[in-house]
């Protein structure tokens, strides 16, 4: 019998596109004979169709398992998997507070902070009511400054300042994606990206490089230009391999993230130092997204991955069962 596999995809972000080409990918790559897909796509005025699904449990006898190809707000940030929850149904990917955790930059940052692991220095702003914040964070962050919506990905929002006029742009374009700005010291260096994968025993890819076409890996970079280069496996000495690896383990464990995850790094050129830039619960699985392509060459093929994924959503909701909610 196969397996009823609920395909969410769509949403209210700002990244609904990509969600369609993730899906798109996600829908090729699956076994039909393993699997029966039910597609969810959700349009960018937070309509379903077909109906959603029921907060209920039992109340969606024709799903098996939930796979969420949701990216940012609404999807990627806790709120789909607590209808998830509500419905009792096993969905594939971070639990509620892993990926609200996750999705917030400036709460990311602090968890990681507080388990050691290297974080760029950040602060955090409101929108700017009375045009004082950009005076503000440059008297507190040298330049050159980027500046981020602290809920969303893709880059959508973010800029990189390299004077005030730039930052007060760059606050204004953050402010309209989030009323949390985050605002961190900008790191001259290289860009790299991590997957990791797995439950109670998470293991990492082999690392890649991001090479950008532009001054950083942006929106239009990722997903437009078509000029942005990726070196996989990342051009680093084996002990930097291996930390990054292990550092993408530990910033996946300290969010209390399961299933999967993409950890990107930030490798400052002056210091050799790594950072953990973030963390993606639901990493891209487009065409060109990097999450399937680092574990292929580690050894994972796309079809296998998502099999574990499932797999792996199915053991989390068995071992929930044992667990009380009632005296």
């Amino acid at each position: 019998m196969k397996t009823r596999v609920a395909l969410v995809y769509g949403g209210r972000s700002g990244e609904h596109e990509i969600s369609l080409r993730s899906a798109e990918s996600v829908i090729a790559a699956m076994n039909p004979d393993r699997y029966e897909i039910v597609k969810f796509l959700i349009d960018k005025e937070g309509h379903w169709s077909p109906s959603p699904i029921q907060p209920e449990p039992g109340a969606n006898p024709g799903i098996d398992v939930v796979f969420p190809v949701l990216h940012g707000t609404f999807g990627e940030d806790g709120t789909m998997q607590g209808l998830f929850e509500l419905a009792d149904l096993p969905y594939v990917g971070a639990n509620v507070l892993a990926s609200s955790l996750s999705m917030d930059k400036d709460v990311m940052k602090r968890v990681c902070r507080e388990q050691g692991l290297p974080v760029v220095d950040w602060i955090v702003m409101e929108r700017d009511a009375n045009g004082v914040v950009a005076e503000e964070a440059a008297a507190r962050l040298p330049f050159p400054i980027f500046v981020k919506p602290a809920n969303l990905g893709s880059s959508v929002g973010i800029s990189k300042a390299h004077d005030l006029e730039e930052l007060r742009a760059a606050l204004k374009t953050a402010a309209e994606f989030d009323r949390k700005i985050v605002v961190e010291r900008g790191i001259e260096g290289r860009e790299f990206e991590c997957a990791v994968l797995g439950n109670e025993h998470p293991a990492a890819a082999v690392p890649c490089e991001i090479l950008p076409s532009r001054e950083f890996y942006d929106y239009e970079d990722k997903y437009e230009l078509n000029l942005a280069r990726t070196e996989l496996p990342a051009n680093l000495p084996p002990a930097e391999i291996e930390e990054m690896r292990r550092l993408a383990v530990e910033c996946f464990k300290a969010v209390g993230c399961e299933g999967m995850g993409r950890v990107d790094f930030l490798r400052e050129t002056s210091t050799g130092k790594l950072y953990i830039n973030e963390i993606n619960t639901i990493p891209g699985f487009t065409s060109i997204s990097m999450y399937p392509k680092m574990w292929e060459y580690t050894g994972i093929p796309y079809t296998e991955l998502i099999d574990r994924l499932i797999e792996m959503a199915l053991e989390r909701h068995e071992q929930k069962k044992a667990t009380r909610f009632t005296r």
